[in-house]
């Protein structure tokens, strides 16, 4: 986090616990995740999860096309430069499909990272020190 930004009010951070979405329904608490993604090579999950999430507002099929290779080109054509974690599987439905891309085209790989943030990262966050120094109450200066 920015060292420099001041540290969000302590009943917000304290209600990233309940949840994943809950901690991602945050701007602060999604810079936070982010942080700590970094420290674990793993950034390119929330990214792509926040592409996706972004794609889905897109109402011009040509802003949709345009964003969806983008996608594709950033995560999830192998040896992208931050390349998600999916199946094969996955992987191919996307390649196929970006072409004519749908809104729900990275739906299926963008709930695959989802449960993997959540099974994986999200725990670890929540006892990082990343997340233990926003629950320290703030020295007043």
């Amino acid at each position: 986090m920015d060292r420099k930004a001041p540290k969000p009010p302590i009943v917000e951070v304290v209600s990233w616990r309940q949840s994943l979405k809950k901690l991602l329904e945050s701007k602060t608490g999604q810079l936070a995740f982010r942080e700590f993604l970094k420290t674990e090579y793993s950034e390119e999950n929330i990214l792509f999860w926040l592409a996706c999430e972004e794609y889905k507002t897109i109402t011009s099929n040509t802003e949709m096309a345009e964003a969806a290779k983008r996608i594709y080109r950033e995560f999830v054509q192998v040896d992208a430069p931050r390349q998600i974690n999916i199946d094969c599987e996955t992987r191919r439905e996307i390649t196929n499909g970006v072409s004519q891309p749908t809104l729900s085209c990275f739906d299926k790989a963008q709930r695959v990272i989802y449960k993997l943030m959540k099974k994986d990262c999200y725990p670890r966050f929540l006892k990082s020190k990343i997340y233990q120094a926003l629950l320290e109450p703030s020295e007043a200066s």
